[in-house]
């Protein structure tokens, strides 16, 4: 269940199969990112790859008969469209043409036609249409894909593509569930499951005694996780500078060593964050510093050149040492930077007042706190309305809400228009998710108020991490066989098998760090289980409420533009996941 590996194993396995010799590889904007994200450059280029070139750009280029050229292309009608231009004028040798999802039998006949010089050697199905980010992570990297609560009609098709290539990666036939309040979820099933029946000569996997689970997830089921702040490394770089394929821009970092423009995050590339991703920033620091001791100690020991064998010692062992000189100057300036926004930006007051939103019931302590924030110049505008749509979804339905009044607080401090328009969209979001006697927030039961009593005890780090997604409740209901066929329905009528094994889960409307790291601790201690977690995009903040405006633009206006109380608020938190 390594969404990752598989990728790897794909594009090893491609450029393999075309033999010895220099070879080009020949791609488009969405599988260079694939493969860049599973790759490193210097990991291609040991494997005799010595050209990269994009379809779309490569028209007018030399002819270069001597090199073998791997196409690894989207199975598109534009990309087909181009390879066949290509083949018509053949530049190289010969080519290996691979596409990452289920192409037609009338594209092939056109690229045959096309083929007038012979020179293509085989077309195949390698089925690597994602972003594979991480082991267990994958996103298909679309913005936007929902207008008006309904689907874009490209990004259905696309999210239907990857879903069905990462269980064709995985050799997975699973059954399909979906929750039933979200008619996007339902959509996406359905059509998943018809593409399955279409291509069931592909999805002949064994299914041995425990059938893999697919589970289509509506990200209006917990619109929370996406605007907290966090404070796990992994997401908040992503949270403050933004992870886009694994790679961040340095560009606007104050300080930051000029040939480091832009970054490399991998865990598959990179040991310290490969350790150090989903560790608290309270620890990162020290882990900083013992990868400085230790890099200093090696600095020292090639100081010391004095005798052939030295000069040896430090000829086989430098590219190591660059390697690391490269990763402590990355880190030390990755979380400099972060720590330079924490203090800059108050994060710290800001997160304690929106895990106070997430995780308690003090209204009016909350109200009060969030009304001290907004009138806070230090503060960034994003925060301040981030604390205004946490409180929205939060207290919508309160007898003594104060919605108008923050808005108000808002326009005095001069936020963007945008965001002050945005805490309408988000309640209509949020609220489109919630069904009769729900409440996405509320913690009244008493298990909820004895582990709030128990991380309280485990020290002041955890007042920033007291919230945990509702994919982890979810996660649980499932080991436990808890998911009704009445919340989560199968497609197709199929018996729910009675023990989990292998599930992928995919959120449409976007998937966030703080619920990989709820997958990864969940597999940790459920070692039977393994998961593989996607989602439409991989959303910090900004990108969520993007996505939240435009899922709301055109949607008819409710009856009030901040409903009343109309239901008790503590009614049972996410009552409509069991």
């Amino acid at each position: 269940m390594n969404v990752l590996l598989a990728v790897r194993m794909y594009v090893s396995k491609m450029i393999q199969d075309s033999g010895p010799g220099m070879k080009v590889l020949l791609m488009d904007r969405e599988t260079i990112g694939i493969v860049s994200v599973a790759y490193a450059q210097s990991e291609i280029l040991q494997k005799e790859v010595y050209l990269f070139e994009q379809i779309d750009k490569s028209g007018n280029g030399p002819i270069m008969k001597h090199l073998k050229c791997v196409v690894f292309l989207r199975p598109s009608q534009e990309n087909v469209q181009l390879l066949a231009s290509e083949l018509k004028s053949p530049r190289y040798g010969v080519y290996y043409i691979y596409f990452s999802g289920i192409i037609s039998k009338a594209s092939i006949k056109v690229l045959a036609e096309s083929d007038e010089q012979e020179v293509v050697r085989e077309i195949q199905e390698f089925y690597a249409d994602f972003f594979a980010v991480g082991p267990h992570l994958f996103s298909l990297n679309l913005e936007k894909p929902i207008h008006g609560m309904e689907w874009n009609p490209n990004c259905l098709q696309r999210s239907v593509q990857g879903v069905l290539s990462v269980l064709l990666s995985l050799k997975k036939n699973p059954i399909i569930r979906y929750q039933n309040f979200s008619s996007l979820t339902r959509r996406l099933a359905e059509n998943i499951r018809d593409t399955i029946l279409k291509e069931s000569s592909l999805f002949h996997f064994h299914r041995g005694e425990s059938i893999p689970l697919l589970l289509i997830l509506d990200r209006r089921c917990d619109p929370i996780t996406p605007l907290l702040n966090q404070w796990t490394y992994q997401a908040m770089v992503h949270e403050l500078l933004s992870i886009k394929n694994n790679r961040v821009s340095l560009v606007d970092v104050p300080g930051a060593p000029k040939d480091m423009s832009e970054v490399l995050l991998s865990a598959e590339q990179d040991e310290f964050y490969a350790n150090n991703m989903y560790l608290n920033f309270g620890d990162i620091g020290q882990t900083i510093k013992s990868l400085m001791d230790e890099f200093q100690m090696k600095a020292k020991s090639h100081q010391k050149v004095e005798s052939i064998a030295d000069m040896k010692a430090f000829v086989e062992n430098y590219p190591q040492f660059k390697k690391m000189s490269g990763a402590v100057t990355k880190h030390v300036t990755l979380v400099g930077e972060l720590s330079r926004l924490v203090t800059q930006h108050n994060l710290l007051e800001v997160s304690e007042a929106e895990q106070e939103l997430a995780c308690q019931e003090e209204h009016m302590q909350s109200l009060t706190k969030i009304r001290k924030l907004l009138v806070t110049d230090q503060i960034r505008d994003l925060d301040a309305a981030r604390l205004v749509f946490l409180y929205a979804i939060r207290y919508h339905k309160h007898p003594s809400k104060d919605i108008a009044g923050l808005v108000d607080l808002l326009r005095r401090r001069g936020t963007p228009v945008r965001l002050i328009d945005c805490v309408e969209g988000i309640l209509r979001y949020a609220s489109s998710g919630e069904t009769a006697g729900s409440s996405i927030l509320t913690t009244n039961d008493v298990t909820k108020i004895t582990e709030k009593i128990f991380k309280g005890l485990k020290g002041v780090e955890n007042v920033f991490t007291q919230h945990s997604p509702v994919l982890k409740e979810i996660l649980d209901n499932m080991v436990k066989g808890r998911l009704t066929e009445e919340a989560f329905p199968t497609v197709g009528g199929e018996s729910t098998p009675g023990r989990i094994q292998d599930v992928v889960i995919f959120i449409v409307g976007g998937v966030t760090h703080e619920e990989s790291l709820a997958v990864h601790q969940f597999c940790r201690v459920n070692t039977g289980i393994r998961i593989a977690l996607g989602g439409t995009l991989i959303h910090n903040s900004q990108s969520f409420i993007s996505d939240v405006e435009a899922a709301v633009k055109s949607l008819p206006a409710g009856n009030a533009k901040y409903p009343h109380n109309s239901a008790p608020s503590g009614s049972g938190r996410h009552s409509k996941l069991t």
